[in-house]
């Protein structure tokens, strides 16, 4: 052991911290020539993972889109079904007569979320943003994931990237 390589993890740990958005990035410009249809122009793209204070991670003069690229275990994915429900709900939710879909590495694990018996009371407490909209327009008419999904299966189409991006069904 030497001090070279404490110096070389450190300096792994502190780019790695920015991983995320470089997954973000990348995917969302790999998989748009795919995804856009002709004539489609882009108005607003967030490139960013997370919270970039811009609406949605694209936005064409044809649809709003949500990308999330979460690699689902098919465990307890607490973490990662707060996520996808935020985005599935503020794409519902938007004022828009544009098309919603939100893009998942696959679709199996999403669409089993999105059918259970979670409690939204539990997915709601941990996002201040997200449970004071979701109260708002809905107070007690929900309690469970599936009951918002069902009424709302319609307007967001759950995509698979893996059909815009097959290097993903490799990992």
């Amino acid at each position: 052991m030497e001090a070279e390589v404490l110096l070389a993890a450190l300096l792994v740990k502190k780019h790695s911290s920015q991983i995320n958005e470089i997954v973000h990035a990348l995917g969302i410009l790999l998989a748009l020539p795919s995804i856009l249809e002709k004539g489609e122009r882009v108005e607003s793209l967030s490139l960013g993972a997370g919270n970039t204070g811009k609406g949605f991670d694209l936005e064409t003069n044809r649809r709003i889109a949500e990308f999330t690229f979460i690699q689902w275990q098919g465990g307890s994915e607490v973490i990662r079904q707060n996520k996808i429900f935020k985005d599935f709900f503020f794409l519902a939710e938007a004022e828009t007569d544009k098309t919603r879909e939100l893009y998942t590495i696959g679709t199996e694990w999403p669409m089993k979320f999105f059918k259970s018996g979670r409690r939204l009371a539990n997915i709601l407490a941990g996002n201040a943003k997200l449970g004071t909209a979701f109260r708002r327009k809905y107070p007690k008419t929900f309690e469970h994931v599936r009951e918002y999904y069902g009424s709302k299966k319609e307007v967001v189409a759950v995509m698979d990237l893996c059909e815009h991006l097959p290097v993903l069904r490799e990992e």
